[in-house]
């Protein structure tokens, strides 16, 4: 019983304080605009429940002072006091934003992963094909898929009876007819760069919109070849069956170009499925954007970096943006490519699970591959302000093969947490 006394009188001893803290600063800032009498009111009040706090009173007498100085202070509180529900939410959400951009700047900021550059280490945008349309997933179960993974569904019917043929430029960089890029949307309101993408079932096109980022030769190659390891070994298998046609044609930015069309070998009549798959949303995660300011990342750390500063990456009017890569190479390293193995200062790389699982081309990892910096036989030693970032998708990772050092000051931070989705990549970032 004593110690439930002591805890009310505390708690009303800080109720008293913050009572006099209120009316502290309707004096400091209405004083100009109250009358001598209201001041008075307020001065007379407000030393009273002082003295007493001053004095220890006892929680009753405490109690009594503040009901009759809440009268006064309500007369003349303006717009400290009373305060109206918008207002407090208001002042809510403001702090809270406060708070949340300063962690965002200074702590953890928030990073979704738009492509597979670092798959399967962490994945992009995914595909999840079904085979008949008895595989998809029922109402109730893509609403809890949409929740879960952020599964977007994409079913598309034939327009006329035929065989599915995938129109495909051939040049030195392969594309497709319909790369079309524009300004869509995500969730019917949310801006989203998108592109479309053409198919023909017999003489009559379709087409399909997907995010820019989302690789739909992935798509492709499981809906039409899941045993080949990728799109182009399924195309290069249609080229050696003589499986394609060629006809010119004009590309979606008015190029005339050779069209290579493709015959799947799969027909379908009208109103049948031509294509029905998911596209699972990128891993979103927490980057630590202090421990880079204190140390230096590690061989084989994850790293999340700016572009501002990456001349190969500006150079075509992109944007800058954030990237995230793995550490393969620090100041003064040589680095060369002996697939599928990396090599550093003369020997197999180490410092992380997905290095030696490249070089023995373990699961889901396919090994590095030459081009660019670490083309064949042609070591590279990285300068003294610089990082060699590189993905675990060699196959199909834009990285500094491509487009050079990674400016040591652009350095942001690492990965922490993966949150979403709830996949089996939740949790400690690898």
């Amino acid at each position: 019983m004593f110690a439930l006394f002591q805890t009310l009188e505390k708690q009303m001893r800080s109720n008293a304080r913050n009572w006099l803290e209120l009316a502290d600063k309707i004096y400091h800032y209405r004083r100009d605009e109250l009358t001598d009498a209201d001041l008075s009111d307020l001065q007379k009040k407000t030393g009273a429940l002082r003295a007493h706090l001053h004095e220890r009173a006892e929680a009753a007498r405490l109690k009594l002072d503040i009901e009759t100085l809440e009268p006064t202070l309500r007369r003349v509180g303006g717009k400290f006091y009373p305060r109206s529900g918008w207002q407090e939410w208001i002042e809510f959400l403001v702090v809270a934003a406060i708070v949340i951009l300063a962690c965002r700047q200074y702590f953890f900021q928030p990073f979704k992963i738009p492509t597979n550059s670092m798959w399967p280490t962490y994945n992009g945008m995914v595909p999840e094909v079904h085979a008949t349309p008895a595989d998809e997933p029922a109402a109730a179960s893509r609403l809890i898929r949409k929740l879960a993974y952020g599964a977007s569904a994409h079913r598309i019917d034939a327009p006329a009876d035929g065989e599915i043929v995938i129109p495909f430029v051939m040049e030195e960089k392969g594309s497709y007819v319909d790369n079309r890029p524009f300004r869509g949307r995500h969730w019917l309101i949310l801006p989203q760069r998108q592109k479309q993408y053409s198919l023909a079932v017999g003489d009559s096109a379709i087409s399909v919109n997907v995010p820019e980022d989302f690789d739909f030769a992935w798509m492709l190659k499981d809906t039409f070849a899941p045993e080949q390891p990728d799109f182009y070994a399924f195309l290069r298998k249609l080229i050696q069956e003589k499986k394609y046609t060629d006809k010119p044609g004009v590309t979606w930015d008015g190029r005339h170009a050779m069209v290579r069309h493709f015959f799947t070998g799969k027909t379908v009549k009208k109103g049948e499925r031509v294509l029905s798959f998911d596209i699972i949303t990128g891993d979103q995660l927490f980057v630590d954007r202090m421990s880079y300011h204190f140390v230096r990342p590690n061989i084989g750390s994850g790293f999340v970096f700016r572009t501002d500063n990456i001349k190969g990456l500006m150079a075509g009017g992109n944007k800058p943006s954030y990237y995230i890569k793995r550490l393969a190479g620090e100041p003064g390293d040589t680095l060369e490519i002996r697939p599928p193995a990396l090599w550093r200062n003369g020997g197999p790389v180490t410092g992380a699970q997905a290095f030696d699982d490249n070089a023995a081309r373990h699961g889901r990892y396919r090994g590095y591959i030459n081009t660019g910096l670490l083309d064949q036989d042609t070591p590279y030693t990285v300068s003294k302000n610089g990082y060699i970032a590189l993905g675990d998708n060699s196959n199909n990772s834009l990285d500094s093969r491509m487009w050079g050092e990674v400016p040591r000051k652009d350095v942001v931070g690492r990965p922490l947490w993966v949150f979403y989705p709830f996949t089996r990549h939740w949790g400690v970032a690898k």
